[in-house]
Parts: C-alpha cells; structure tokens; sequence
C-alpha cells in the first residue's frame, strides 16, 4: 500500500476539507465537504458521545446523501458549528430539496476542551456557529494538520492531540482516506516513550519514522490520565474515514466500524466509557469501483491502518501555544 498524493483524506476524489480556530478560545471547527450528496454512515464505540444528525445514517433511514461533516470542539456547545456549515451550503444552495426548500444535511460530533487554558467565556452565544461557516468557506483540497480545525485544544494522555489526517491507495485502485481530530483519554505513545502505538502502520516517515520500540519500555502497559483520573465528556476522538469506492449505506456503516480498529491501533485505551469515540464512513463513489468481497476485505483493512495513521499525525503535528496546559510530541525528550 501507498498514500496518496498529498497523503490527506482529500485524496478522496469528492472532498474537500476546511479548518477554522480560535487561538483565545484553545478550539476551533473542521468541516469536511462532499462536492455531491454523498453516502454516509457511523459508527459511536465511545461511551460518552456528542452528536447530531446520525440517526439519519442508519441504513434502514431515508436520506440516501449528504452535503457535509462538522467535527467541532466546544463539547455540547460545539453542535452550534454544523449551522454554521449549513448556512454556508445554503447560500450556495446546496442541500436536500424538501419542497422547494434547501435543506443542507449536516451530521456532526464534538469533542471535549473547555479545560485546556483557553478562555471560554464568550458571553451569552458560543462562537461555534461562526467557526462552523469560517470553516466550510475555507474548505479546499489542501490543508493544515495539527493544532488547526477541531483538533486546536485537543489533548490526549500526557502529550496534546491535533487534527490528522492519511490516505492510502490499494492495489486495485480505489482510496482511502481518514481524518481524526485526537481528544482521547489514551495515549498515543508508548508509555513515556515519543514511540506511537501505529508505528507499524506508519508510511515512510510521516510521523517521525520511529518506528516500534524493542523491548517494549516497562511502563508500556501504564494507564496514564490527563493530569487526574477522567470525567464523562471530557473526552472524545472524532473521526472520518472516506474512500472512492461505490458503497451502499450499509457498507458506508461497515466501513465506519471498521476504522475503528485504528483507534484501538493507536491509542491506548480507546473506546473507554469517558470517550465519546465515533467514525463517520463517506464513499463518494468517483472511482465506479463497486469491491467484491474479498476486495471489500483489504479496504476495511486499510481503514483501520489509514485511521491509526491520522490519528499518529495529529499528535506529532501538533504545535505549542501560548497558555498551554500540555505539552507537544515535539517537546518530549528521548
């Protein structure tokens, strides 16, 4: 396998994907666009999930297509990101027509940062709704990882998180890509270590090229939390996986559940009851390539592989700012 040419989830033909933060604020708004209604699914393996619109992604549901995701710090305040998003497709009229009226479908998940050194006193409206149209007008195919979108104030265990994001092209053509915005209880290192848990599914060096420590060090197995033990909804790693290929919505749900493996690649622990974990699927069909499946088989298995990739590079691009309470991958030592 190989990543695609900007090895982004853009390499997805049908997306494009934008960021938007407030570095007062520590938390920001990614939003992920489909240039077409595209099929969806998702699948939630955290036990503490903010969510809206994913009801409609079940398969048995009747929207067959969406226009957008919004991924959005802020915890429940967050959700106020996806009008955003929604205002700005309207405008351009994008959006299920419901008897004559636009009606942009925006499903969207938030992740917890209001304990991370930013100032979230904003008075009686959050400023999530902003960021979510800031976001969806800077959409393009090209973008910043790291400490950007909704992974501004993410934070893992000991180290801070980011937004990240990998693509891989299988043998018979069709891509995969994924986002991650890293918020979770775990760890994406070894222990202590700056070695990361997806190392074996890392790609050239795309973060740091470290690859797996031998031995393990002693403190591998160690649980460690966020400076205290967690609290439900303080938590959550967001994510979507896409790919080129021609799925039902049904198979859009099963490659969410699929590319959850990743988390569990690369975080340790994932899918805690203090995670609100949760995997958006988009398949925009533009390869016409409908897998068969055992094709189907290397796809699901590159979904967790290209996930716990993204995951990795939120954490190692991640950048220090001002009123931290975290420290980067790039500041540890050893």
């Amino acid at each position: 396998m190989r990543s695609g040419p900007r090895n982004l989830i853009t390499d997805v033909a049908g997306l494009q994907v934008g960021n938007a933060e407030d570095a007062r604020l520590k938390s920001g708004v990614t939003a992920i666009l489909c240039d077409a209604p595209t099929t969806a699914g998702v699948q939630v393996l955290g036990g503490a999930p903010g969510t809206r619109e994913t009801d409609l992604l079940e398969p048995h549901n009747l929207v067959e297509g969406i226009n957008a995701i919004a991924l959005s710090g802020g915890s429940a305040f967050g959700l106020d990101a996806a009008s955003g998003v929604q205002a700005a497709l309207r405008e351009k009229g994008i959006g299920f027509n419901a008897f004559g009226h636009i009606v942009p479908v925006v499903p969207a998940a938030i992740l917890f940062d209001l304990v991370n050194g930013g100032d979230k006193d904003w008075g009686r409206y959050s400023p999530y709704r902003e960021l979510g149209y800031r976001a969806a007008q800077a959409a393009s195919l090209d973008f910043a990882l790291g400490s950007v979108g909704a992974g501004t104030g993410a934070t893992t265990a000991g180290l801070k998180g980011g937004l990240g994001s990998t693509s891989t092209v299988l043998s018979n053509g069709i891509t995969v890509g994924a986002l991650a915005a890293v918020n979770g209880v775990g760890s994406a290192t070894v222990g202590s270590s700056r070695y990361f848990w997806a190392a074996p599914q890392e790609i050239g060096d795309e973060f740091g090229g470290l690859g797996f420590p031998h031995p393990l060090p002693p403190d591998s197995q160690k649980i460690v939390f966020k400076g205290r033990r967690p609290a439900a909804t303080e938590n959550t790693t967001i994510a979507v996986i896409a790919t080129d290929a021609v799925l039902t919505k049904a198979g859009a749900k099963r490659l969410a559940i699929a590319a959850h493996d990743g988390f569990a690649r690369a975080l340790w622990p994932a899918h805690t009851p203090f995670d609100g974990d949760l995997v958006f699927a988009l398949a925009t069909g533009r390869s016409g390539i409908e897998p068969d499946p055992y094709a189907a088989i290397e796809m699901f298995a590159a979904a967790g592989a290209t996930m716990a990739r993204a995951i990795a590079r939120g954490v190692f691009h991640a950048t220090p700012q001002p009123g931290d309470l975290t420290p980067c991958w790039s500041q540890r030592s050893g």
